[in-house]
């Protein structure tokens, strides 16, 4: 009888132990790429860290990990979701391909502009461009006119139950066949195209898209022309409501 009980616990514990083994294999897992020079990371609780915005995708049921080793095919195997925020160094070439290929193979990308250069082999695999200057607007002011409120939004799963959104000195994004605008400043936004550090005849003026979203093979990507919109001083009530919504595209839940 002895041998009968400890036989049913050691099952018992093989059974939870595979139990365990399966689901962590079937949660969505998110990766955070950190491994160009990020200076804002998940691990961190500064004011300006990710550390919430890691949470909040945990909230929906995923596995989230960073990683500083170069992207590749192996990096990104068996990952559901890929984010790369606001990074200082530059993908190389053979990382931009790999990146594509995670993609077209049904996975799924958000990045985050700090600044543009870094990003931009990647975007202009994805047929996107971005402003060689930050955006200022002239209304939805927040504090500066580099921050500010977006408000005209495309009706899209990323703005379920939001109607706006706060910037805090992002870019211009230009679409091209894959992507759409699906956020875009006030018309009365601009661009210093002169350098002269004030609003003139010179500069670009409009209405720009600062976030961009589409399909790209099985996969999709969202690209999002600021990465301070999820950093946690700026996960407002608003911001932290698109967060969420962006937990739930990347995670499928």
């Amino acid at each position: 009888m002895k041998k009968m009980r400890i036989g049913f616990v050691v099952l018992s514990i093989a059974i939870f132990a595979a139990s365990a083994a399966f689901a962590g294999e079937s949660l969505p897992r998110v990766l955070f790429d950190q491994g160009h020079a990020q200076q804002f990371l998940i691990e961190e609780k500064g004011e300006l860290q990710l550390s919430k915005l890691a949470d909040i995708i945990r909230g929906k049921g995923a596995l989230v990990s960073s990683t500083a080793a170069p992207l590749n095919d192996q990096a990104l195997q068996g990952i559901t979701a890929l984010v790369i925020s606001g990074p200082f160094a530059s993908l190389q070439p053979e990382e931009v391909e790999a990146v594509s290929r995670f993609i077209e193979k049904g996975g799924r990308l958000a990045a985050m502009l700090h600044i543009g250069a870094p990003l931009a082999g990647l975007l202009a695999k994805l047929d996107i461009d971005h402003s060689n200057a930050v955006l200022h607007d002239r209304k939805n002011i927040i504090d500066r006119d580099t921050n500010f409120i977006v408000k005209d939004l495309t009706t899209h799963p990323l703005f379920t139950g939001i109607e706006q959104f706060s910037l805090y000195g992002g870019w211009a994004l230009k679409y091209g066949k894959e992507g759409a605008p699906i956020a875009r400043t006030s018309p009365e936004a601009w661009v210093d195209l002169d350098g002269d550090k004030q609003f003139s005849k010179n500069d670009a003026v409009g209405s720009f898209a600062v976030v961009i979203a589409g399909p790209h093979g099985k996969g999709d990507f969202v690209i999002f022309g600021d990465d301070a919109i999820f950093q946690n001083r700026y996960l407002d009530g608003d911001n932290s409501k698109l967060a969420a919504n962006l937990a739930a595209l990347l995670t499928g839940h």
